[in-house]
């Protein structure tokens, strides 16, 4: 069963690789590459997923899975977080923030997909 998921992501190469390896695995995918679009975007295709870059134009991919998981028709979407910030402290506020993974950057498509199986089994 095809599963929606949400691609954050500002770099557009990163973008169409996750959206595409998303697509061959059979799921329906909608990129946004402004963080400001992601709630609006959000509601109105209601993902079983949200795949979130950390490190965005404008405001902080923290910040929107904060919002994400503010809003209550949103709050159960699960979000995997994925961000060349790998440092120390890193993955603790992002978990803290409500990402219920994280996968540092540069991502592999093995790792990568387990994760969103992880996240939104068939």
């Amino acid at each position: 069963m095809a599963k929606r998921i949400l691609v954050v992501e500002d770099n557009d190469l990163n973008r169409k690789l996750f959206c595409d390896v998303l697509k061959a695995n059979g799921h329906e995918v909608v990129p946004v590459a402004d963080g400001q679009n992601v709630l609006s975007t959000a509601k109105r295709f209601a993902p079983d997923l949200v795949i979130m870059d950390i490190q965005l134009p404008n405001i902080s991919g923290i910040d929107l899975i904060a919002q994400l998981k503010a809003d209550s028709a949103l709050a159960d979407v699960p979000v995997l977080a994925v961000t060349a910030y790998a440092g120390k402290g890193d993955e603790e506020r992002i978990r803290d923030a409500g990402a219920a993974d994280y996968l540092a950057k540069p991502v592999s498509i093995g790792p990568f997909m387990a994760a969103v199986r992880a996240l939104v089994p068939d």
